[in-house]
């Protein structure tokens, strides 16, 4: 039950017919008025970690415009201010960030440089290591009182996109305790001050009138976790939620089409061909899964129209990548199945998935070739995938992790020894255009070389992009503003707020 006067009901659990398990009690809903500038907000996923910003919690405390990096990223993945405010390259593995002046934390302590110095020390000593600093050695020291120098072991070029993800947020000293226990409530420096949050339920944002930057135009933010889709989507139909997040395909068709938004993720579904061993070994063979693939029938029928086919492995959510791909020179000419037997494996945990292997063993079956299926849990088949048991393997995968860029993504799922190699690739020259990229400055020619190093992944039918998976958000027709952000950094700012308000 929730305990706040300031939060939206939420309903008991109702019978089946109403499609609203854990939903909002309609009878008690309250209609949004020019004057109620509190903005009710349907989640997901609660919090997982007590909203610690050293964890994927970290999502929700930028979502909320509550926490802040000193950097942000552009469309095109380059850093841009936030709490820092310029930045220079002093040597080969250290980098000067000068602070924002006059930054105001929610406990009313003031940004300076040992605070920074605090927040990114605890994150590069924590245990686990927030994400973004996995292999990465940093450390952190003030240079006066309005910078800090933040040094790495090894050069490298993508620190001040590493510095935007929001598992490096800075809070006020308070917020972290000897425990090892960081806490967000009453600690960020937003627009959105987070009041409190009752376990995984619910959570409670109020306007931060001592914002440095613009001023929020909402007065709040009521936030409720509800995990059952349907409920997310009635509760946009009710009207008992002005944004909710992550609306299913299944629920989209039953909304006004009007108050949905598709937002394009840098989220790929691929198919992967074990090109070490079985049939897959001969690249005419995987040629010919290639050409077999209706990517346009899978889109309408799983998706429901609500994705992209992909032509390569980096989809919209990324719009440089379409303008600089390239058409993969001589590509190889597919071979006869035959009937040659294989193996088509994906896991259930994302309900899409063993739809899609469906269509796809339907498809691959009329080019020849005889599909045996296997669907299991992730954490059941993922050793199973990365060991190379499967002659194919359906995953969806997220292209740019938390720096804004792909080429940990495509080294880890392509190179020699990338981590996550299931397609069991290994090319020198593919292996030459990832380091090549890597090493090279955020920019035009880094992404010139990451689209060169995707050309030649493509060109050897190992990774088979289908299609780039889209997020729906459901918006109030009173709403404007809120963000929709392909990254998931972003949903309400402080522009974020209801028309005609008084």
């Amino acid at each position: 039950m929730l305990n706040n006067k300031n939060l939206w009901p939420l309903s008991g659990l109702l019978a089946a017919t109403l499609l609203l398990a854990g939903c909002f009690n309609e009878a008690e809903q309250e209609v949004q008025t020019p004057k109620d500038q509190r903005i009710k907000l349907a989640m997901l996923q609660p919090p997982r970690s007590g909203l610690t910003p050293l964890s994927d919690d970290a999502f929700k405390l930028s979502r909320w415009s509550t926490a802040e990096t000193l950097v942000v990223l552009d469309d095109k993945g380059e850093a841009q201010p936030m709490l820092a405010t310029a930045w220079e390259k002093v040597d080969e593995t250290t980098w000067r960030f000068t602070l924002r002046e006059n930054v105001h934390f929610h406990d009313n302590s003031v940004l300076d440089a040992n605070t920074v110095v605090n927040a990114l020390s605890v994150a590069a000593t924590a245990s686990p290591k927030p994400r973004i600093l996995d292999g990465v050695s940093l450390t952190v020291k003030a240079d006066g009182d309005r910078a800090v120098l933040v040094s790495t072991a090894q050069a490298d070029p993508l620190l001040p996109q590493r510095l935007s993800s929001p598992q490096l947020a800075i809070l006020s000293r308070q917020a972290y305790q000897a425990n090892g226990v960081v806490t967000p409530v009453n600690m960020g420096s937003g627009p959105f001050v987070l009041r409190s949050v009752t376990g995984t339920s619910s959570a409670v944002l109020d306007r931060f009138d001592g914002y440095w930057g613009e001023k929020a135009q909402a007065s709040g933010i009521d936030v409720n976790f509800v995990s059952d889709g349907a409920a997310r989507g009635a509760a946009l139909r009710t009207g008992t939620a002005d944004l909710v997040e992550a609306i299913p395909v299944s629920q989209a068709p039953l909304l006004d089409q009007s108050l949905i938004h598709e937002v394009p993720m840098p989220r790929t579904n691929t198919l992967y061909l074990n090109s070490r061993h079985g049939v897959m070994k001969d690249p005419a063979m995987r040629a010919a899964v290639r050409d077999a693939i209706n990517r346009q029938q899978i889109v309408d029928n799983v998706y429901e129209k609500r994705a992209d086919s992909a032509k390569g492995l980096l989809g919209p959510a990324l719009p440089w990548a379409a303008a600089l791909r390239q058409p993969v020179a001589n590509p190889v000419q597919a071979g006869i199945p035959a009937g040659a037997t294989i193996t088509l494996a994906t896991f259930s945990d994302r309900a899409e998935l063993p739809e899609v292997a469906v269509y796809l063993a339907q498809q691959l079956t009329a080019a020849g070739f005889n599909v045996k299926q296997v669907v299991r849990e992730y954490a059941q088949i993922e050793s199973d995938a990365l060991a190379g048991k499967f002659d194919a393997f359906i995953l969806s995968r997220a292209t740019v992790l938390d720096s804004g860029d792909p080429v940990a993504y495509m080294y880890s799922d392509f190179a020699c020894k990338g981590s996550f190699n299931i397609a069991q690739l290994c090319r020198a020259d593919i292996d030459e255009a990832l380091q090549a990229a890597a090493a090279i400055p955020t920019g035009e020619a880094r992404r010139k070389a990451i689209m060169h190093a995707e050309n030649l992944i493509l060109a050897t039918d190992a990774a088979i992009p289908m299609l780039h998976e889209r997020v729906i958000q459901g918006e109030s027709a009173t709403l404007k503003n809120a963000v929709r952000d392909p990254r998931e950094r972003m949903l309400i700012n402080a522009t974020t707020h209801f028309a005609n308000a008084q």
